[in-house]
């Protein structure tokens, strides 16, 4: 392969070519990155114009398993429908990419990358996204300006731009920025939880332990990034990202391909019904506004339509339609801008009304419905072992993975009254689905455990994904499970007119439709989990960023207030609900709780209808149920096990020599097997009369010792050799 072009960036070289292959595309960039090849293409259907004011731009970004020397797994060998990667790429390079087109045009484009080889440390989204700019740059489009992405990470306290994927496995953050030279347009960022730590605390729960118990439990923290922080990471990633749009323009420039002569759609507006609308139907307009919810508001629109051309019987009424949705856009930023007041009444930073109900649905293991305003999910949650969990594949990584956390989000047409089939899932459903698990998911610590949340969306008007993150905490406290901390999310906008801005929280749909941002941030009250930004109107400042997520901060911390009293309420469905307890034992009575031949462990299994997972070595027990009942059942019959005193059938005293068998080998020494069946304990430093490193290396499972009673420590007997 024969390639043009050379682009050093940070932690990576980018090699290009644009004379090899694909010649009859608009456009085609193969990149080559390490030993990762991606063929990007970029083809207009010139024949036909699209009228609607919509531009019709497809993205698919397609992963050939041979390009890691792999066969598709499952019934058909070959590649079928697109896996949630592959979606979730395809939608960021789709929103990366569509800002650049101009202004009317009205052509089938289709940009397609394929991925032709990957190795095991390429960061396949930024690969992706730089070679479909490259295609689109030296196109013949007119198009001449480049995009780009970047990535950070956070490495032991530093921040490292276009991490390998090997580096990403120790960071604690990653943000995803595109953009130009000049300008941010779309950001992604998620905490990647926090590190596990064991802490060693005394507690009483009359439930669980009605004793107090000295007990080690993993904790896992939540690595919420603070607001402060997350903008210095800004800082310096967003002038890397700049900096390599440069060098790319300067590299692409003398490959661009002459531009083709293109009929753009019209877009200017009849001056003359704007006036007749303002002037006479702007109370209209108005009453229209106050219909919050979309179906209401086409409907008070369309009657408005209707009635103005009945007054002008000669006009068109598409071009009527524009007409009025732009007084109908102009009023609703103007009243922001200027009366810093809001369609339906509330103030810049108000949040709209917002009601939990718990467990609503009494067979599922936990439900939560959340509403805010218009906006209504319902959240359900499923529990399940470690064999439910998601199976996946990816070329980047050997084997099998599996996902024990699932978000799926769901949003059918009569959610904004709208009579559509509910077919399968879309992107937009996927990526919000998305969202949701990566703002959940730092919070969590699944230990064997298979999480699945459904999110039906039954209403919606604006940030119904935001919903979905309060629901989906509400609904894991709904099934009584543990969390690092509490997580809201919350949808931003803004409304800029060029000389002065406002910053809009918790925004509905219309001020999404007619603003110039959708900003969605979750996290807690301290810092943020995930944040997705798209811009509209052409970049965002860092300062007013910052102050969007301060504002953001304050409508979390008033959500989260609303959630956890909420909490406080809530019911279990005990019935219903799995439930799985963890508790340490004394090693040396594991044999009676597993019995001769696994007797007496059978007999609680069956009795109480649990699972019992039993580690040997350091006497942790797990305890799994369908419901807490038979969970403490059988735990309050273990634990009674442990408690009975041994009563030995021999009566030993100290000094009394006996032949023993090697029972069990411990680090700490061996459990040998007296006479009568009892046991007791030979330490390791009195295994041998001499030091010895690991006790196997002198004694061996059901080896006959001699052995002498040292003392006796409650129930327990301490033995030495003889």
């Amino acid at each position: 392969m024969k390639y043009n072009v050379n682009v050093e960036l940070q932690n990576r070289v980018e090699e290009y070519s644009f004379t090899e292959v694909a010649k009859q595309a608009n456009g085609a960039a193969w990149l080559k990155s390490g030993d990762t090849v991606i063929l990007a293409t970029i083809v207009i259907d010139e024949t036909e114009i699209v009228k609607d004011d919509f531009l019709p731009l497809t993205v698919q970004y397609i992963e050939k398993t041979y390009a890691a020397g792999k066969i598709p797994g499952g019934f058909f060998k070959r590649e079928t429908k697109p896996s949630d990667f592959e979606t979730l790429t395809s939608r960021i390079v789709d929103r990366s990419l569509r800002p650049l087109f101009p202004k009317g045009f009205g052509y089938p484009t289709q940009i397609t990358i394929l991925v032709l080889s990957a190795d095991s440390e390429s960061d396949l989204q930024i690969l992706a996204l730089n070679a479909a700019s490259a295609a689109l740059y030296t196109s013949n489009i007119d198009i001449n300006t480049s995009v780009s992405a970047i990535r950070a990470a956070k490495i032991d306290g530093a921040i490292v731009l276009n991490p390998t994927l090997s580096q990403m496995k120790d960071s604690t953050l990653d943000l995803y920025l595109s953009g130009t030279k000049e300008e941010l347009l779309m950001i992604e960022m998620r905490s990647l939880g926090g590190e596990k730590i064991q802490i060693n605390e005394m507690f009483i729960d009359p439930i669980l332990d009605p004793t107090m118990t000295t007990g080690i439990f993993t904790s896992h923290v939540s690595n919420a990034i603070g607001e402060d922080e997350l903008i210095k990471v800004f800082e310096k990633t967003q002038e890397a990202l700049f900096a390599s749009n440069t060098k790319y323009e300067e590299a692409f420039a003398a490959f661009k391909k002459e531009t083709l002569a293109m009929e753009y759609k019209a877009h200017a507006l009849n001056e003359e019904m704007l006036a007749y609308v303002r002037s006479h139907h702007l109370s209209g307009i108005k009453a229209a506004m106050s219909q919050m919810a979309k179906s209401e508001r086409s409907t008070a629109l369309r009657g408005l339509r209707k009635k103005i051309l009945l007054e002008k019987e000669e006009w068109v009424e598409i071009e009527l339609k524009d007409a009025i949705e732009q007084v109908k856009k102009e009023e609703v930023r103007a009243q922001i801008l200027n009366e810093k007041v809001r369609a339906d009444g509330r103030s810049l930073t108000q949040i709209r009304a917002i009601t939990i109900q718990t467990n609503v649905l009494p067979r599922a293991h936990a439900s939560c419905l959340f509403t805010r305003g218009g906006t209504q999910a319902l959240v359900i949650l499923t529990m399940g072992g470690p064999k439910d969990a998601q199976m996946f594949e990816t070329l980047t990584q050997e084997g099998t993975q599996n996902e024990n956390f699932m978000v799926h989000y769901n949003f059918p047409g009569f959610a904004v009254g709208e009579a559509s089939p509910i077919m399968g899932t879309k992107r937009r459903e996927l990526g919000h689905g998305n969202l949701a698990k990566r703002a959940l998911e730092p919070i969590l610590n699944l230990d064997n455990q298979t999480i699945r949340l459904v999110s039906e969306i039954l209403e919606s008007n604006g940030s119904s994904s935001m919903a979905t993150v309060c629901g989906g905490y509400m609904a894991l406290k709904a099934a009584d499970i543990q969390t690092s901390d509490v997580i809201a999310g919350i949808a931003m906008g803004m409304v800029s007119d060029g000389g002065k801005y406002a910053i809009l929280s918790d925004i509905m749909g219309l001020e999404d439709h007619d603003g110039d941002m959708d900003f969605k941030v979750t996290g807690s009250k301290d810092g943020i989990t995930a944040m997705q930004m798209d811009i509209k109107l052409g970049g965002i400042s860092l300062d007013v960023l910052k102050e969007a997520l301060y504002q953001a901060k304050e409508g979390r911390a008033h959500i989260i207030d609303i959630m956890s009293q909420a909490q406080e309420n809530i019911a279990f469905n005990d019935g219903v609900l799995p439930s799985s307890d963890f508790f340490h034992i004394d090693p040396s009575f594991i044999g009676e709780i597993i019995g001769q031949a696994g007797k007496t462990i059978r007999e609680i299994i069956e009795k109480f209808e649990v699972a019992i997972d039993i580690d040997k070595k350091d006497g942790k027990v797990k305890i799994t149920g369908k419901n807490k009942t038979g969970v403490f059942a059988a735990k309050e019959h273990i634990q009674g096990i442990v408690n009975t005193p041994k009563v030995p059938k021999i009566k030993y005293e100290v000094g009394a020599k006996y032949e023993g068998v090697v029972k069990k080998i411990v680090e700490f020494g061996a459990f040998i097997e007296l006479p009568d069946g009892t046991d007791g304990l030979l330490h390791i430093s009195k295994v041998a009369d001499h030091k010895v490193e690991k006790v196997s290396d002198v004694l061996k499972e059901g080896q006959k010792i001699g052995i002498k009673i040292l003392e006796f420590k409650g129930n327990k007997i301490s033995l030495e050799r003889s």
